[in-house]
């Protein structure tokens, strides 16, 4: 075929498929059906060609007697065809019986039952409520000829059509009885189309080259396809939102020369997690309703005997706690209470180089804790942490830093209030000016690193260690406006939730 040719065989089979076009449903794919029983579509199209203006979905239905989702289907199927048909959706409301609505309509109310029930002469009542069978007891009596049975004539006027007739007052009493209910009705109202016909002829799908050589596409309708419809989505995993959060919260510590560490040991001797941390035995924190020990195995052996003798000094030392430390308390396993522990492993491994040189860590990772259980805390949950070590730094070394550090997060309202640690001094919580809240909230907490810490490890005097600390959980229920923790982590987490949350921009 010639060039030519071919490109006019191609330019007229696209316009002719793109006379019409199918509707498209809001995930981007077609919504027409599989095609509706042919006698069906006919008999609908001759109905609309006969009644002038339009017919009701509903009314068609009844008429031919078939499901009305038959109508819809067949609706659906002309409209794929192109111009036939013109549907418009219409919603309506009736009133219907319910289930027990109908069977009170057959067989009457369950008063009027009860009183058909009873004889001319009485019945014990312990029969009419078939109970077993006693001697004596009360007997039940009509005490008048007949009675109307007023709620089954009411509801048989619904069931025939005439619900409108009752009082509003009437209606409702019944729906309080459950015995009538308000449902929303959907139809479509169906007009002829610009390319209305009662002959339904099949539609090509394809243009084979057979049509082309013939020149028998000429004279077939193709079916319409839209070039703008999108795919169907492909299968693929989906990132939680924490995960995409702790990405963006990871690549911020690493454009500011952060060094990740590593935090694959949950479980922690008490040792590196509270005692290398100048927290003393007694802390609260040490407590069994803080901290979960480990049974199996329930003791750490391998400690560096030099630095833990320099520990000891310190918690034992006049000047400071003067108690009797124990070195039973101290190999205590755990599950780690704070990312902190690791922290104070990298420092101590710093202080072991020949030449001491400046570093920025960070890690994020899981911590436990035995909390109470309720919407903002979980046993686990996530701590950031990002550290700096290097001679002289100060307090404003840190209030610059976290400045840095936060704008990097969209946030630039803050405010430092003094705070405790066992193991920073100064100390102070960071708080951020929240817009939707129109308050100001915690959303970190941070401090410079004791002497009574750095110095054990073997750091020279003139270091200091800036660090600071917050979760993952909280700006994560943030940005999602999630109230329950549970429903971020946990059997109760939504998956869909996890499909359709945007990635993660906490700047926006």
């Amino acid at each position: 075929m010639r060039p030519q040719v071919y490109e006019e065989v191609l330019a007229r089979f696209v316009t002719s498929r793109r006379r019409s076009w199918p509707e498209i449903s809001s995930g981007g794919q077609r919504s027409d059906r599989s095609m509706a029983d042919t006698g069906v579509l006919e008999s609908l199209l001759r109905r609309v060609e006969k009644v002038d203006g339009g017919v009701d979905s509903q009314d068609v239905a009844v008429i031919l007697n078939v499901d009305h989702q038959v109508i819809v289907g067949a609706v659906k199927s002309l409209q794929a065809l192109g111009d036939v048909i013109s549907a418009e959706q219409r919603s309506s409301k009736r009133w219907e019986l319910t289930a027990e609505g109908a069977e009170i309509a057959d067989k009457g109310s369950h008063e009027a039952q009860v009183f058909n029930a009873i004889p001319e002469d009485g019945l014990p009542q312990n029969q009419l409520m078939k109970l077993p069978s006693s001697r004596g007891g009360p007997r039940v009596f009509r005490m008048v000829e007949s009675v109307e049975d007023s709620v089954r004539g009411r509801l048989l006027q619904v069931k025939g059509g005439g619900a409108s007739q009752l009082a509003e007052k009437e209606r409702n009493e019944l729906k309080k009885r459950k015995l009538l209910t308000e449902v929303t009705v959907k139809s479509y109202w169906i007009t002829k189309g610009d390319s209305f016909s009662t002959t339904i002829t099949k539609q090509e799908t394809e243009l084979t080259p057979e049509m082309i050589a013939s020149g028998s596409w000429k004279s077939k309708g193709f079916k319409p396809y839209n070039f703008e419809a999108m795919g169907v989505a492909l299968d693929c995993g989906h990132l939680h939102p924490l995960l995409k959060v702790r990405t963006q919260f990871r690549q911020i510590f690493l454009e500011m020369g952060f060094t990740e560490m590593p935090t694959n040991n949950y479980i922690e001797s008490s040792f590196w997690n509270f005692d290398s941390l100048f927290q003393p035995q007694q802390h609260p924190a040490r407590d069994q309703h803080d901290t979960f020990f480990i049974s199996d195995p329930a003791l750490a052996h391998d400690f560096p005997q030099d630095y833990l003798e320099r520990v000891k000094r310190v918690h034992t030392s006049q000047l400071w706690y003067k108690y009797d430390w124990k070195i039973e308390e101290a190999q205590k396993n755990i599950l780690r209470t704070h990312t902190t522990a690791v922290s104070a492993r990298m420092l101590y491994r710093l202080a072991q180089q020949e030449k001491f040189t400046p570093v920025k860590y960070f890690s994020i990772d899981r911590v436990f804790r035995s909390e109470t259980l309720d919407a903002t805390h979980l046993a686990e949950f996530h701590q950031i942490e990002g550290v700096v070590a290097d001679y002289g730094l100060t307090l404003g070394d840190l209030m610059g830093v976290l400045h840095q550090f936060f704008t990097k997060l969209g946030i630039t309202k803050l405010r430092f209030k003094p705070a405790f640690n066992p193991y920073t001094e100064p100390s102070m919580e960071v708080f951020s000016y929240h817009e939707g809240l129109k308050k100001w909230v915690e959303v970190g907490n941070s401090g410079i690193f004791r002497p009574e810490m750095l110095l054990p490890m073997g750091l020279p005097e003139g270091v200091s260690v800036i660090a600071w600390g917050l979760s993952l959980e909280r700006p994560t229920m943030i940005k999602y406006g999630i109230n329950n923790i549970r429903e971020l982590v946990g059997h109760k987490v939504n998956l869909q939730m996890v499909y359709d949350s945007p990635v993660c921009r906490l700047d926006s």
